[in-house]
């Protein structure tokens, strides 16, 4: 007689850990490369596809040599950071999860380990893959080779275990449901220095920014919206009421946030029209400022914030490259200070003032009280300060450790490309190009009626192609 669970694992949640972990892979590979890759010009789009996958890849790699425990295991300096150790063995892939600082603070897993891993791998591979959009257009590849497995390791690493690894943070009841610290406010913070010492694209470039493909930014953003209902939905670890809770308040900010951002274009915007990509970007400020608060609010608390986050990030896109020092000068070629790290620092301090306390996370048994949250509109003004302190943690730790990393990379090699490289773009670093032109085929086709015209080959042209011999050469 043979069993396949253990005595500790629940189909269902191990099930809904996998599935959401998934949809959150979907969300970087294809939906971020597809969407960055549809926004950027088309010599861009193949160097953008390389950059979100290899990015993917790397962060597994280091993910199970030695990061995962750095955010989700037993603390090694103190309370800032999981002492490194590799889970490539049998207890790494299937013995009871556990992080242990949050023993006994929670209910045990009912999931493998390579649940828990995996899951947290999706979301430590998407922060640095968001922030490509900062440095899109003129950062070396290889230099990108190096950058991503350093930034993981001091800086992403760290956040984790700060924030929900049982560091310093989370023992101060600080709230990031889902990352719009570790994750959105990061990325922002990291890619817009990262943009400062990197140097602008092109002037024409930056000129001639328009996107090669809307359809696919459609498709792209389409995965990202749904696949949040993973990124979300999984992070209470059980397929409970606050998952349920969690997706629901997911899409309803996004939704009030999109149309929000569409009649601010439409009210206030240069055109005065409504534009898919300002929806899109609407779209993003709605899923970001959700993020630190998705099981922690109600259904008002998700309006509010999806309206108030886009509305000020809308703002803020309009007024700051314009006017203000250092946005004014920074490249920031997809605006993801913005749309990521303005937007996740939004979310993360309006937690703090509406995180309902009527929401269960966790259902207390017997005397034992359930696991709640209470901002300061309902009665916990401390937790505003809280909010504040681990943003601010987040953007020093964060900026200095971009600078530091890549500082050191520039003593090795330059970080940015020579201009003769991106002029060319695509076919110049990586011998391929998204769309290929190809040449036209003027020969007739095989088989065709003597006398009768043959449509063209290329695909480039309309009308016919002249079968006279001493015309066509």
């Amino acid at each position: 007689m043979f069993q396949p669970y253990a005595s500790w694992l629940s189909s269902g949640d191990n099930a809904w850990q996998i599935t959401a972990a998934t949809l959150v892979g979907l969300m970087s590979i294809p939906a971020l490369a597809v969407l960055y890759g549809g926004i950027v010009q088309k010599k861009w789009a193949v160097n953008t596809m390389m950059m979100v996958f290899t990015a993917f890849c790397m962060t597994l790699i280091v993910w199970v040599l030695w990061a995962f425990k750095m955010g989700f295991g037993s603390a090694w300096i103190g309370t800032f950071v999981g002492k490194p150790s590799a889970i490539v063995g049998q207890a790494g892939e299937q013995a009871q999860a556990v992080i242990p600082s949050l023993k006994g603070l929670m209910p045990n897993f009912r999931f493998p380990e390579g649940s828990l891993a995996y899951f947290q791998f999706v979301f430590a591979a998407i922060t640095p893959i968001l922030f490509i959009g900062s440095v899109i257009g003129r950062i070396k590849f290889k230099v990108w080779l190096v950058f991503v497995p350093l930034w993981i390791t001091f800086a992403y690493a760290v956040n984790a275990f700060l924030l929900w690894g049982g560091g310093y943070w989370a023992a101060k009841g600080a709230l990031d449901f889902s990352g719009g610290y570790v994750i959105h406010l990061a990325a922002g913070v990291s890619g817009f220095v990262a943009a400062a010492m990197v140097g602008p694209r092109l002037a024409r470039d930056r000129e001639k920014a328009v996107p090669n493909n809307l359809l696919f930014i459609a498709v792209g953003a389409g995965i990202l919206w749904l696949g949040w209902n993973g990124f979300n939905g999984g992070d209470p670890y059980f397929a409970g009421a606050d998952a349920t809770a969690a997706v629901v308040n997911t899409n309803l900010a996004t939704a009030v946030a999109m149309m929000a951002w569409i009649i601010m274009d439409m009210g206030f915007g240069k055109d005065r029209k409504p534009t898919f990509l300002g929806g899109v970007n609407g779209m993003i400020c709605g899923l970001v400022g959700i993020t630190p608060a998705a099981g922690y609010v109600n259904g008002v608390g998700a309006i509010a914030i999806g309206a108030i986050d886009s509305v000020v990030v809308w703002a803020l896109f309009a007024y700051l490259p314009r006017k203000v020092w250092p946005f004014n000068k920074v490249d920031d070629a997809l605006g993801v200070v913005y749309t990521h790290g303005f937007a996740g620092l939004l979310g993360g301090l309006l937690v703090g003032l509406l995180a309902d306390p009527k929401m269960i996370v966790y259902l207390g048994v017997g005397k034992q009280a359930s696991v709640t949250t209470a901002g300061l509109f309902y009665g916990n003004p401390r937790q505003l300060w809280i909010q504040a302190g681990a943003a601010l943690t987040i953007i020093v730790w964060d900026a200095f450790v971009t600078f530091a990393i890549l500082r050191v990379i520039k003593f090795f090699t330059p970080l940015r490309m020579p201009d003769e490289i991106l002029v060319a773009g695509d076919i110049a670093i990586h011998g391929e190009v998204a769309y290929p032109e190809e040449e036209p085929d003027l020969e007739p086709a095989r088989g065709g009626i003597p006398g009768e015209p043959v449509p063209e080959q290329s695909g480039h042209h309309g009308g016919w192609v002249d079968l006279d011999p001493e015309k066509v050469g």
